[in-house]
C-alpha cells in the first residue's frame, strides 16, 4: 500500500493517475474528503497515524504556508511508529547549495537529513522549476498583461511535472532506486524569456513580461532559492529522467502543446450578467 500525500497537487495528481492505470493500490492523502481518498492534516497527528495505518511507501510532498520541515518531520514521526519501509521525497533543485550566507532550500534538505537518519528507505527527486508554473498566469496570459520574470536571464532545465511524477513512481514500486538523489531536469536550459516565446508560439497570442526583481514579498527560504537561481545555480542539465524512465525527458514546448486548451481565453459575461 501506497500513501500520496499531496494528492490533488501539481505532482500528486499526475501520481495518483499512474498509480491508478497500473492498478498499484494506494491511499490518497488530502486535507479535504474525496471518493477513495483519506482526510487527513500534517497538523493532526492523530489523522496522520490513520492515513500511514498499514502503508509501506509514502510520497511524500508538503507545501508549509512558510517553509519548514514540520510537516514532513510530523508525516516522519507517524510513518516510523506505523512501520512505513520507505519515504520518496519531493525536494528541490539545489537543496543544501549555499548562496549568500544562506542555505538553499534549508527545510527540504532538513526534511532529507531527517528521512535518511530516521532509517527508512529512500529515494529524494530534487526537481527545477515546473512547465505547470506558467498555469498560474493563465489570467494574466488570458488579458494580455504581463507575466512576472523572478529569475531574470538565467537558465534552467524545465521539467514536465509528468515526469517527475513518472518517476516518483518507479521510485516507490521497484527498490533499483533506494538510496538516490535525482536531479529532474528537463532536456534543454531556458530563460524565462525563451519559455514565453515558446508558450506564445504555441498560443499565437503574445504572451508579454515584466521584469520582477524585488522579491521582499517572498518568504526569506524562498528569496534564497529564487537568487540562487537567479545567479545561474540552477543552469545544468541532467540525465537522471532518461536513465529512470528509459525515454528522453518532455521538453517545455510539447508540454505547452499539450495544456493549450488551458490558456484558452475565458467565456465573456453577457450583458446582462449571466
Amino acid at each position: 500500500m501506497i500513501l500520496v500525500t499531496g494528492a490533488t497537487g501539481t505532482i500528486g495528481s499526475h501520481v495518483v493517475r499512474l498509480l491508478t492505470e497500473r492498478g498499484v493500490p494506494f491511499r490518497a492523502m488530502s486535507r479535504r474528503e474525496r471518493p477513495g481518498g483519506v482526510r487527513a492534516d500534517f497538523a493532526d497527528p492523530a489523522s496522520l497515524a490513520d492515513a500511514v495505518a498499514g502503508v509501506d511507501t509514502v510520497f511524500l510532498v508538503t507545501a508549509p504556508p512558510a517553509p519548514t520541515a514540520d510537516h514532513d518531520i510530523a508525516l516522519m514521526t507517524a510513518a516510523r511508529a506505523a512501520g512505513v519501509r520507505k519515504i520518496v521525497k519531493l525536494s528541490a533543485i539545489g537543496s543544501g547549495e549555499r548562496f549568500e550566507g544562506a542555505t538553499v532550500g534549508a527545510w527540504h534538505l532538513a526534511a532529507e537529513e531527517a528521512i535518511e537518519a530516521s532509517g527508512f528507505v529512500w529515494t529524494i527527486l530534487r526537481p527545477p522549476s515546473f512547465a505547470s508554473n506558467f498555469l498560474r498566469y493563465r489570467a494574466l496570459i488570458q488579458t494580455g498583461e504581463p507575466i512576472p520574470n523572478m529569475t531574470g536571464d538565467s537558465r534552467q532545465a524545465i521539467v514536465d511535472p509528468r515526469d517527475v511524477a513518472a518517476v516518483a513512481v518507479v521510485a516507490m514500486t521497484s527498490d533499483a532506486h533506494n538510496g538516490q538523489r535525482y536531479d529532474l531536469t528537463g532536456p534543454k536550459l531556458l530563460t524565462f524569456t525563451d519559455q514565453a516565446a515558446i508558450l506564445e508560439r504555441v498560443l499565437e497570442r503574445r504572451v508579454k513580461i515584466t521584469d520582477a526583481s524585488t522579491l521582499d514579498q517572498l518568504p526569506a527560504g524562498m528569496i534564497t532559492g529564487i537568487g540562487w537561481a537567479r545567479a545561474g545555480g540552477a543552469a545544468y542539465v541532467t540525465d537522471h529522467v532518461p536513465r529512470v524512465l528509459g525515454r528522453p525527458a518532455g521538453t517545455f514546448e510539447q508540454w505547452a502543446r499539450d495544456h493549450r486548451e488551458a490558456f484558452a481565453a475565458m467565456p465573456q459575461p453577457a450583458a446582462d450578467g449571466r
